[in-house]
């Protein structure tokens, strides 16, 4: 069944981690796999990830943070910096 989440990035982290207010408990139940987008600014990305991600350098991914909460990260780099995203931008989530 498709559904929908918005929230804002609420935070971000040292490494430039844009943390949003989507708390993982919000998330129970969204496929993690390619039937979730994950849209922020004019930016987006497919799936959900655990922190623990094997995915290479500068990849624009969407993870579960130690935050609590969901993350949007640059592997190796500042996704605040290197997408001139900041706090109070809309996120939304969505799957088939």
């Amino acid at each position: 069944m498709p559904g929908k989440i918005e929230g804002t990035v609420i935070s971000i982290t040292e490494s430039g981690n844009l943390v949003t207010d989507i708390s993982a408990d919000r998330l129970r139940g969204v496929p993690h796999d390619e039937r979730v987008s994950i849209i922020c600014d004019e930016h987006q990305t497919i799936g959900l990830f655990d922190a623990t991600h094997p995915e290479p350098d500068f990849t624009f991914m969407a993870i579960l943070g130690a935050s609590g909460h969901l993350e949007l990260t640059i592997v190796g780099d500042s996704a605040a910096m290197m997408l001139g995203i900041r706090k109070g931008e809309k996120v939304v989530v969505t799957w088939q």
